[in-house]
């Protein structure tokens, strides 16, 4: 049942002569999954169009930031204008204000921000503001979390490397990962271990509040309390990676999702390409006390070109606010239209005897092939990787397209309608039977 995809092949064989392994991004090379990469060259709402005209349901949504669907019709316009009067002008315009103050509302923990032009420059430089403000130097992560591919945290990262099993990277040096502390998710022992034996040296912790760049794993009961209690004890910020979660989960994140378990929100919150519609840029924010310590008013240095690129403020404005216009609406659908796909997968795995624990929070999701419960990077690890390539093909090649590997996390857009569930499931009920084979 393999696809027609002549064009992609040929396409893919000229990149690769151009590219390393003809990608810009590892996962893109399907390395984990087998087959080939479909090349695309559109997609609206919830489907994806491929250079041999074979259509997909998207079940990666560019990684996380299409809540809305593609080529949302606010966004295109606001881009469509914006490119108008110019792409890019390295100096301030009134949009910049205009977008935080957006942020503001969903995130009343960002008191102040700045945007950067993605998710990787955001959590390096809400690190270094770490490290500057506390005139501290370790950083704690969690096993599985990826933070963008800044030397100091592809220590056990998550993601691309998670999905190539590389411990770290090449071309690390050891000085440099010296003060970056790997500890496993939802352990808070080991968190008050680390603390105590690196006491007043740690700057801050730094986590996914549900981690993405393992496959889907949700915080347990009380964690996200206790890292909020333990960093506040010993003087050190407290991260919230919400590249993946940011306005996702809830207009304000993971960090309203679990508000009143979470016992007062963090320092810094991290955003990526979701606040600018899709387009490339990101965001730090936190307390003014902390931000301030930014050039030009304090002592961290950190700047960007790109920084505030009006083609994605413009974007970014018209999504957050058809987010908060629409919110009661948006989330309710969003959280059923995944609950049935979700469920509708696991039922059919224990239908066919198939042993799949599937993880879902809102509207990310993971199907992972192990019968354990999967609560950090070590219980994901276990699950069967092969079953998952077998049944990543067999789904691309009947229409769905999930992301290429075990351990990233599938996302569902407000365009996934009744008719887009019923086909992912059909698919589902057929491509388990590859998975048995």
């Amino acid at each position: 049942m393999a696809l027609p995809l002549t064009r992609s092949k040929v396409l893919q064989r000229r990149a690769e002569t151009l590219l390393p392994g003809g990608v810009d991004s590892p996962v893109r090379a399907f390395r984990a999954v087998g087959g080939d990469p479909p090349f695309l060259v559109s997609a609206k709402g919830a489907w994806l169009t491929d250079a041999d005209g074979n259509r997909y349901i998207d079940l990666f949504g560019s990684w996380g930031p299409m809540l809305l669907g593609h080529a949302f019709p606010p966004a295109v316009e606001a881009i469509r204008e914006a490119a108008g009067l110019s792409a890019s002008f390295g100096a301030s315009t009134a949009a910049e204000a205009d977008l935080a103050e957006l942020v503001q509302r969903c995130f009343p923990s960002i008191q102040k921000l700045r945007f950067v032009s993605s998710g990787t420059e955001a959590c390096m430089s809400a690190i270094r503001l770490a490290r500057g403000f506390t005139g501290r130097s370790f950083v704690i992560k969690f096993e599985g979390c990826y933070h963008g591919h800044a030397d100091a945290l592809l220590v056990k990262a998550g993601s691309g490397v998670a999905t190539f099993g590389i411990p770290g990277s090449a071309g690390v040096p050891n000085e440099t990962v010296m003060h970056t502390l790997a500890l496993p998710y939802n352990d808070l022992s080991a968190v008050e271990a680390a603390f105590a034996a690196h006491p007043e040296l740690i700057a801050c912790v730094i986590l996914e509040p549900v981690v993405g760049n393992a496959g889907t794993i949700a915080p347990l009961p009380g964690y996200l309390k206790g890292l909020r209690e333990i960093t506040r004890k010993h003087g050190a910020l407290l991260i919230f990676d919400e590249v993946m979660t940011g306005f996702r989960l809830a207009p304000g994140g993971a960090q309203e999702l679990f508000a009143d378990e979470l016992g007062g929100a963090p320092d810094l919150t991290t955003l990526g390409k979701i606040v600018g519609g899709g387009l490339p840029v990101g965001a730090f924010g936190g307390r003014a006390e902390i931000m301030d310590y930014l050039a030009p008013l304090g002592p961290v240095y950190q700047a960007g070109t790109l920084s505030g690129n009006p083609l994605a403020m413009a974007a970014g404005i018209a999504t957050l606010q058809s987010l908060l216009e629409q919110r009661e609406t948006i989330y309710a659908t969003l959280e059923a239209t995944t609950a049935a796909i979700v469920e509708g997968i696991a039922r059919l795995a224990v239908e066919r005897g198939i042993a799949l624990t599937a993880n879902r929070v809102g509207s990310m999701f993971t199907c992972f092939f192990t019968p354990s419960a999967v609560t950090d990077f070590t219980t994901a690890s276990h699950s069967d990787t092969a079953a998952f390539a077998r049944f990543h093909r067999a789904m691309l090649e009947r229409g769905v397209w999930l992301p290429p590997s075990q351990f990233e996390a599938a996302f569902v857009s407000t365009e996934h309608g009744p008719a887009e569930v019923d086909a992912i499931l059909a698919a589902a009920a057929e491509a388990l039977h590859e998975v048995q084979k």
